[in-house]
């Protein structure tokens, strides 16, 4: 009966020790400050666009070619004595490349040089003949009849005295022939035939080519582009600065295969006068120097030709630029802080980085550049001007309002 009396009064007392610490939690809670009942708005970097006066660009793919490229060919015919250069060597106009055996064309010259004195013994015999037989037929000592053939004679010694001559001429250029020279500054190939074999030269189709030069500095590129802009050129064309103002020397830009930027400067010298009927486009050609003999004819490379007047543009970072599906936008912060997002048209992207924007921002709105992952159009935001400090965070100074 003693242990189920005590029973109860224990129970009893629990249940009153536990109250007791209920009523402490409660009193200890309702002392201190209620937290935040959320995460702060994102911090995100905003700025205004940039104002820069632009040009359009377009941009093609073409190859270079030389401005001049000469066949090195034997004008005369034999036998290959000798090769004076080395294979892909730098050549200037004049430079001997090549010889012929010229022992066959000094015999003929030797002949016809005999030849020719022959003919002017015969021609001094003849005039003298022909002298005495005016005297003679005027005494009438011989007759009409012989007069006149000694007259032919004469006649015949002086055309033989000119056609001796034009055979040393001849026999001359042939001996001449037999050294070919470079009619160009450039460099050469690789020699195509070997001394001792027998060159075809002359003027038929099937001469023996020697070797190729091709002139080096100044270099051509040449490029094609479409019958649209060859079209928006054209209309351009009149205040003689884009690529289709043939002779204007608009300045173009070009890179290499290997190369980030564009770094050549050239000047465009000619546009072609018709369209290709297979293709649809028209052919276009820029000069550019090459001191350094890197460019090399049949080289691809890119050009950038202006498409274009300059005008002035809104330019943001291109890593502000999202994409929805097809369409580009940009995330900007209005008056309360919220982020908005518009629609935007894309030009040309600068070397600086800067994206060019056509339409769908003004000069006056706040284009988000950094905390783009964390930020939703619709979300509140703290915005912090690009080179500003960083914001404190909620309740501290210099940052936004602790949350109540």
């Amino acid at each position: 009966m003693i242990a189920s009396a005590r029973a109860p009064s224990s129970a009893v007392t629990l249940l009153r020790v536990a109250g007791a610490l209920a009523l402490a939690t409660l009193v200890v809670s309702c002392g201190q400050p209620q937290q935040a009942g959320g995460p702060p708005p994102p911090a995100v970097t905003v700025t205004p666009p940039t104002k820069r006066v632009v040009t359009d660009t377009d941009e093609y793919v073409g190859r270079f070619v030389a401005v001049d490229s000469v066949e090195v060919r034997a004008r005369v015919s034999g036998y290959l004595d000798g090769v004076h250069f080395k294979d892909g060597q730098l050549v200037k106009q004049g430079d001997l490349l090549f010889t012929i055996d010229k022992r066959p064309f000094q015999n003929t010259l030797d002949q016809a040089r005999a030849s020719l004195v022959q003919a002017r013994s015969n021609l001094t015999f003849t005039e003298a003949d022909f002298t005495r037989g005016q005297q003679l037929v005027r005494d009438k000592t011989i007759t009409d009849q012989t007069f006149e053939q000694r007259s032919q004679a004469y006649r015949n010694a002086q055309a033989a005295v000119s056609n001796a001559e034009a055979t040393i001429r001849q026999a001359e250029l042939d001996l001449e022939f037999t050294e070919l020279k470079a009619q160009i500054n450039g460099r050469i190939g690789d020699r195509r035939v070997s001394p001792g074999n027998l060159v075809t030269g002359g003027a038929a189709g099937n001469t023996t080519l020697l070797a190729t030069t091709v002139s080096i500095d100044p270099i051509r590129f040449e490029f094609t582009f479409d019958e649209a802009s060859f079209l928006r050129y054209e209309r351009m064309s009149k205040l003689g600065r884009d690529v289709a103002s043939r002779g204007a020397g608009v300045e173009i830009m070009l890179k290499l295969i290997d190369e980030k930027e564009f770094t050549h400067n050239g000047t465009m010298d000619f546009v072609d006068n018709v369209i290709d009927r297979s293709t649809g486009t028209i052919r276009g050609r820029a000069v550019f120097a090459n001191t350094n003999g890197v460019f090399t004819p049949g080289m691809f490379a890119r050009v950038r030709v202006p498409a274009s007047q300059p005008y002035e543009a809104l330019l943001v970072p291109d890593l502000a630029v999202g994409t929805e599906q097809i369409r580009k936008y940009v995330l900007v912060v209005d008056g309360e802080n919220t982020a908005r997002q518009k629609y935007v048209t894309l030009g040309q992207l600068t070397p600086d980085g800067l994206r060019v924007i056509k339409d769908g921002i003004g000069p006056d709105d706040r284009v988000m550049i950094s905390g783009l992952m964390q930020a939703r159009a619709g979300m509140k935001v703290r915005p912090q001007q690009a080179g500003a400090a960083p914001p404190g965070p909620p309740g501290a100074p210099g940052g936004p309002p602790a949350a109540k």
